[in-house]
């Protein structure tokens, strides 16, 4: 989900060109607030896609520890360290697979696929994140394909058939056990629900 109409940046100065990864930025939501936060300070942004940001600004004008204060109150925060910003961009991209396309290319795939959006084997992503959330990555895709399925139920747009299709379970059953065995819920606990149960995706 990238700005579309980035700025001409052949003429900036490099020294005005600034990159940051943003952790927590995994959502549509997060982006327009980014965008909108550095327009009103007058910050150009030459490119802005989740969980990054390309600017321009001269020196003095505006810096990281401002930006850092503008998006700490909404639970985001600039990542410095090559890992965290890898582990971030392994974030946008399981959010950006399931959640933005349905995960057309098979959760069986998903190794693949986040090979070739990182260029790292799947292997040390694997570890990487281990190493760092407190979560393995596997058990990270699977909670956000529940919060994805959850979604999908509200909209009461499909079958759990095309659901369970969609979102890559070999059968109904399968999706069944594993959403009860994540939320404590059946399908149909959560259907007559409130759908407090919810989780935002960026806090996952």
């Amino acid at each position: 989900m990238a700005d579309h109409r980035p700025k001409e940046n052949e003429n900036i100065p490099q020294e005005n060109i600034h990159t940051w990864y943003i952790r927590n930025m995994v959502c549509s939501c997060s982006l327009v607030l980014v965008r909108q936060l550095l327009q009103q300070h007058g910050v150009d942004i030459i490119e802005i896609t989740l969980g990054k940001v390309k600017l321009s600004f001269e020196n003095g004008k505006f810096s990281l520890s401002i930006f850092n204060q503008l998006i700490h109150p909404y639970g985001l925060a600039v990542v410095e360290n090559r890992n965290d910003q890898l582990i971030s961009q392994i974030k946008v991209t399981v959010v950006e697979l399931i959640h933005e396309m349905n995960n057309v290319d098979s959760i069986v795939r998903k190794s693949d696929y986040l090979v070739e959006k990182l260029g790292l084997s799947y292997p040390y992503l694997s570890r990487l994140f281990s190493d760092h959330e407190q979560i393995t990555l596997e058990k990270y895709i699977i909670l956000q394909k529940i919060e994805r399925i959850k979604h999908l139920i509200d909209s009461d747009e499909y079958s759990l058939s095309e659901i369970a299709f969609m979102m890559d379970y070999s059968s109904v059953q399968y999706l069944s056990n594993q959403f009860r065995q994540i939320t404590g819920l059946t399908v149909s606990e959560y259907k007559k629900s409130d759908g407090s149960s919810k989780v935002p995706i960026d806090l996952i």
